[in-house]
């Protein structure tokens, strides 16, 4: 992951975007930003340290859609980043039919309404 990755290298600055993505089937490319053990840290800080650093490195460019799966159970500021710096133009949520998957996409539902206006989406 991004975060295991950069806390062995010493930070996430000392990493390459090589060193964390993989690119697969039909140039399909796939990062795991990571999260900080359990009780310690944020993971909400796991995912704007995650997309700051694919932008810095220009893991954004000539690609069609951007997809990401996000804890829906946690509701921290940082899974709403996306949304408030304009950073999604349009949200889709997809989950399955249990009661912990309804419970996560309500949570990351009210996080789109509190930020889709400011963000434009």
């Amino acid at each position: 992951t991004i975060l295991s990755l950069a806390a062995s290298a010493g930070s996430v600055e000392d990493l390459e975007l090589e060193d964390v993505m993989k690119v697969g089937y039909q140039d399909i490319r796939c990062v795991e930003s990571g999260g900080p053990e359990p009780g310690v840290g944020c993971a909400g800080r796991g995912v704007i340290t995650s997309i700051n650093f694919l932008e810095e490195n220009g893991a954004y460019e000539n690609i069609d859609y951007v997809s990401y799966d996000v804890l829906g159970d946690v509701v921290c500021g940082g899974f709403a980043m996306p949304i408030r710096e304009n950073k999604a133009q349009e949200i889709y949520i997809v989950m399955s039919g249990e009661m912990m998957a309804i419970y996560a996409a309500n949570n990351i539902s009210k996080g789109i309404l509190k930020y889709a206006n400011s963000g434009g989406v």
